[in-house]
């Protein structure tokens, strides 16, 4: 992703600006600390003693407030500027996560889950704009390369301890993900200076009329909304689909462990494979290697499953969560307009957040209607429908990015 060869490990200091790493460490922070999500739906269950689909309806509304909170993220970053708009998301989400774990009836729950949503993600759409600002493409690349880095190798402390906490009880984890939210806080108040260049109000636009008129813009966050509704199958139906099979917590947390430790290990490595690979390519493969991966799932035997057989799946669908993750971010930043890049990071990462509130629901229904046998089949169709659309959408996410298109006026 750079002219020059990426080093074989994580960047070096000097490759990259200090804001960079700054937003990195807030980025591990938050991830190291981020308990509640990956056991949600097993605390819900377990602990609540909800059905599967009163928890998916709870996680469906963490991420209705998720999706606003990426839009509302970007609107801020271009309005109140990207710091403060850090801020107010690391210190909201602290308190939400304190009122979720305390919440006890299905209302204060549901409640308490959409609050934490629309604070949780403001931090994602402003860092991504303070990348954006960057003046080198190349250099955008593996400052984006760098926070997903930071990102899994948090994630992967996050669920690896997570797993072995919940078998003591799940309250700990909203206390110590609150206490991580703050360290994040501390980081950007401390070490993350304002870099956006304030527009004028008189020349600025709104994001809306823009968008609307962005046909490429759209497609491509349509796309992206299929993907992460597939992807976050491992964090809505997977964790269920394993307790059902008698693998507790504690099994599915070292599995998400270890896919946040594949990608630790793997990614640096991926950034010096896909440097000036065609975009349009990446995605789409990757995407294919998502399903795929959870299409393993429908075909391998259970004796499989109990052993190896969770392991080898997440492993593929992994490789494809990175290819997506290197050129996602460089993929939307060379998208949008200078002057929208804020909501346009913005309407990027909201398609997660649509993702997560279309991946419990859809999934959960399909896994009480149909049995995981045919969930991990639709998973493999999706994947490979979404690389056929994917490939259709290149030859205009490539006159855009190499000629110099600019977005609609």
């Amino acid at each position: 992703m750079a002219t020059s060869a990426p080093p074989r490990s994580i960047p070096s200091r000097s490759n990259l600006p200090s804001l960079v790493w700054a937003l990195a460490s807030c980025q591990f922070a938050s991830r190291a600390g981020g308990f509640v999500q990956p056991f949600l739906l097993l605390y819900l269950t377990q602990e609540r003693q909800m059905t599967p689909a009163a928890a998916g309806a709870v996680a469906a509304g963490l991420g209705a407030g998720a999706f606003a909170s990426h839009l509302l993220g970007g609107w801020l970053s271009d309005r109140i500027g990207r710091r403060d708009t850090m801020l107010v998301g690391f210190v909201g989400t602290a308190l939400g996560l304190v009122a979720l774990g305390a919440a006890e009836t299905l209302a204060a729950i549901s409640v308490a889950a959409l609050g934490v949503g629309l604070v949780s993600e403001l931090f994602r759409p402003a860092s991504s704009a303070s990348i954006a600002d960057l003046p080198d493409p190349h250099e955008r690349i593996r400052a984006f390369g760098l926070l997903f880095w930071a990102a899994n190798l948090g994630y992967s402390v996050s669920t690896a301890t997570g797993g072995v906490l919940a078998q003591n009880g799940y309250q700990a984890l909203f206390w110590l993900n609150a206490l991580a939210s703050l360290v994040a806080a501390l980081i950007v108040w401390r070490r993350v200076p304002e870099i956006r260049r304030p527009t004028p109000a008189a020349a600025r636009r709104a994001l809306l009329p823009v968008l609307v008129r962005d046909h490429l813009m759209i497609a491509m966050a349509v796309i992206m909304v299929g993907h992460s509704a597939l992807f976050l199958q491992a964090f809505s139906t997977l964790p269920l689909v394993m307790a059902a099979e008698g693998l507790g917590p504690a099994t599915y947390g070292a599995l998400i462990a270890g896919n946040g430790l594949v990608v630790v290990a793997a990614q640096p490595f991926a950034v010096r494979l896909l440097v000036g690979r065609d975009r349009s390519t990446v995605l789409g493969v990757s995407m294919l290697l998502v399903g795929l991966g959870f299409g393993l799932l429908a075909v391998l035997p259970g004796a499989v499953l109990q052993g190896a057989g969770y392991a080898v799946a997440m492993l593929v669908w992994t490789a494809g969560e990175i290819g997506v993750a290197v050129v996602f971010g460089a993929t939307f930043a060379d998208l949008a307009p200078a002057d929208l890049r804020g909501g346009y990071m913005g309407a990027a990462a909201a398609t997660w957040g649509l993702g997560s509130v279309l991946a419990p629901l859809l999934g959960t229904a399909l896994l009480d209607h149909s049995g995981p046998t045919v969930l991990w089949a639709t998973c493999a169709a999706a994947g490979t429908a979404l690389f056929c659309i994917q490939m259709a959408v290149a030859p205009a996410l490539r006159r855009r990015s190499t000629d110099g298109e600019e977005a609609p006026r």
